[in-house]
């Protein structure tokens, strides 16, 4: 089944004139950008929205990472704050006992064991992108591994989840071979 150009609703790649060009299985589309209830976006209007949630386009027309422009102190700090939400965020009332979102979420059976440590491995992955060593990622992704599959374990897992903290040890350990790096 193929459409006419004009009904063709995309976010558009490259752009020449009033239409934009996007590629669907290998076939070229052109024509108008079409928002959900029928009506024409022209490109430029785009392009200023987007600019001003701080995205921007890059010169070939895709979209351009949000966090690109981030340095490393910034990087850093964002792993920070994101392992403290995850681990330490929260202190149990009545007692010192510290734990995160990453204990609640824990609760929710399987699921929740699996986002969490999705989001494990991307602080790992991230890691990675600072340009932590392969031994480094490695013991990082055992921690993650660890946390994740002891995490499974109803109950007796998400009161390891909140001892463990396996991010914060993830991010104390980058922060560590960072600064013996800066040396």
């Amino acid at each position: 089944m193929t459409m006419p150009d004009d009904e063709i609703s995309v976010r558009g790649r490259r752009r020449s004139g009033n239409t934009s060009r996007a590629t669907f299985s290998g076939r070229e589309a052109r024509g108008p950008i079409i928002d959900q209830e029928g009506h024409e976006i022209r490109p430029e209007t785009l392009e200023q929205g987007f600019r001003e949630f701080g995205f921007e386009f890059s010169r070939d027309g895709s979209f351009a990472n949000p966090f690109g422009n981030l340095t490393r102190e910034q990087r850093l700090a964002r792993l920070e704050a994101l392992a403290k939400l995850l681990d330490i965020a929260f202190v149990l009332p009545g007692t010192n006992i510290r734990y995160g979102i990453d204990g609640l979420i824990g609760l929710i059976p399987v699921v929740g064991d699996i986002i969490t440590t999705a989001i494990s491995l991307w602080l790992v992955r991230e890691a990675r992108a600072l340009g932590a060593p392969w031994y480094l990622t490695a013991r990082m992704l055992g921690n993650v591994a660890v946390d994740g599959v002891v995490g499974m374990v109803p109950f007796a897992g998400d009161a390891f989840d909140v001892m463990f903290r396996a991010n914060m040890r993830n991010v104390r350990l980058l922060r560590r071979w960072l600064d013996k790096q800066g040396r």
